[in-house]
């Protein structure tokens, strides 16, 4: 069913990611006292006293040439407001309405699409901007308090009132086959996400630009690819801890690693020009051990690739520098000229298979006498480690549990001669894969 559209607009520091929280009822979209900390859309879908709708967070609304960061911020302001059914138009009613104030006053009047003006930080009777709100001609105001949720009942019927009416004939296309698979971008700052997902999508949806660090909040958006539907998070761009001391880069970056734990896939996205930095390897490590199904984009590929060989050898280097994902997609693509997002998806969709992937018992204990007939186990203190059992626990990602005895014992060389063997014959590329290992606790083993 698609829901109606509400976006929340106004100046920088308003309150207008805490009102988009309160809304959604979690803490999603960023907040910090500094203005200008939301720079893309970010949506959330809301339950609001039997009002069901869309709701869009929006950058601060603030004068400045189009070419200039500020000014495609505005852009895509000006963007959500038009496509919106409803916009929520926030002023701060402790400094009253403010010069700022009144040309985004004038063009909200302009779209023509139903206003709700929200005086917020009204809380304590600070309603005084509240009255003053009445001079930019978008009806009564609603004294609000998004920090502490006074004022909903009167923003639930102004709501009420403003959106449309439900579409009673639209089917539920929630459910086991249309739930969308969740996917997740990640990188190093720069890396083109933002770009690659703007293609994806076939619209300007997201910012972007040649400033590093654009993106500061996971932005989750909705998407169709070849009939399956597609939940995408473009995240902020990650740096290594000892370089991040900017309190609300840290906030962009815990954000960013919420979106993988939240994916299905993730797609690590390296620079051609530049791959496989450290940073990119610990991303990758940082996917692997929340056990999340991987793969591997070169973007800018249109860069570097009169390179020959060159593909060759950074799968090579990829089989060298990243042994615990062995097999994983390496997928060259250019997210500016559109070039192999084709051939990304197909193995997104794969990845998300192998992940999901589950093997029989018997076929596993096939495999497992077999591997070790070819490659015993070692002895410890004189007496050989015995693996009598396997099963696979469960899967998403597959989780394989070994029994028997002395296995605490099993050096970790062993183990990963299993994992590899595991990974080979049951076609699991790319995926993490976690053993468990039980040994027995039955006294009378004397075997």
């Amino acid at each position: 069913m698609d829901l109606p559209t509400v976006a929340i607009v106004g100046r920088p520091n308003v309150g207008k990611s805490t009102l988009f929280n309160r809304l959604v009822g979690r803490k999603l979209a960023l907040v910090d006292d500094r203005p200008g900390v939301t720079r893309d859309r970010r949506e959330g879908d809301v339950q609001f006293g039997g009002l069901s709708f869309r709701v869009i967070d929006t950058a601060g609304l603030e004068e400045a040439d189009d070419d200039t960061l500020t000014g495609r911020m505005r852009m895509q302001t000006e963007a959500a407001i038009l496509a919106a059914d409803v916009v929520l138009f926030v002023i701060d009613a402790r400094a009253g309405v403010l010069p700022a104030d009144q040309p985004f006053a004038e063009l909200v009047r302009r779209s023509g699409v139903p206003v709700i003006l929200i005086a917020n930080k009204a809380e304590g009777g600070a309603i005084a901007g509240a009255y003053e709100a009445f001079s930019l001609g978008l009806g009564d105001p609603v004294p609000f308090s998004a920090e502490h949720g006074e004022g909903l009942g009167e923003l639930h019927e102004a709501l009420k009132t403003a959106l449309p009416e439900p579409d009673s004939d639209a089917e539920d296309e929630e459910g086991p086959e249309g739930r969308p698979l969740r996917v997740a971008i990640v990188g190093r700052p720069n890396a083109g996400k933002s770009t690659l997902i703007n293609r994806m999508l076939g619209e300007e949806r997201l910012l972007v630009g040649p400033e590093a660090g654009i993106t500061r909040d996971s932005i989750s958006l909705d998407w169709t690819w070849r009939g399956r539907r597609i939940k995408l998070h473009d995240t902020a761009g990650m740096r290594r801890r000892a370089r991040i001391d900017d309190k609300l880069e840290k906030l962009a970056v815990s954000d960013g690693l919420r979106a993988v734990r939240f994916a299905e896939v993730v797609v690590v996205l390296l620079d051609a020009t530049i791959p496989f930095e450290k940073q990119d390897l610990t991303i990758v490590d940082l996917v692997e051990s929340e056990g999340r199904a991987l793969v591997i984009g070169l973007n800018k590929w249109d860069l570097v690739a009169d390179q020959p060989g060159l593909l060759k050898t950074l799968r090579e280097d990829c089989t060298r520098l990243l042994p615990q994902v062995r097999g994983v997609s390496v997928v060259p693509l250019s997210g500016l000229a559109g070039d192999g997002v084709d051939r990304l998806m197909q193995a997104v969709v794969q990845a998300s298979e192998v992940w999901d992937r589950r093997v029989s018992t018997s076929r596993i204990n096939d495999w497992l006498s077999e591997a070790t007939s070819r490659n015993p186990p070692p002895a410890v203190s004189g007496r050989r480690i015995k693996i009598r059992y396997a099963t696979q626990v469960k899967s998403r990602p597959p989780h394989f549990a070994l029994f028997g005895n002395q296995l605490n014992a099993l050096p970790k060389s062993y183990t990963r001669y299993l994992v590899n063997g595991l990974r080979e014959t049951f076609d699991l590329p790319g995926t993490p894969i976690r053993l468990s290992l039980r040994t027995s606790q039955n006294p009378f083993d004397k075997s």
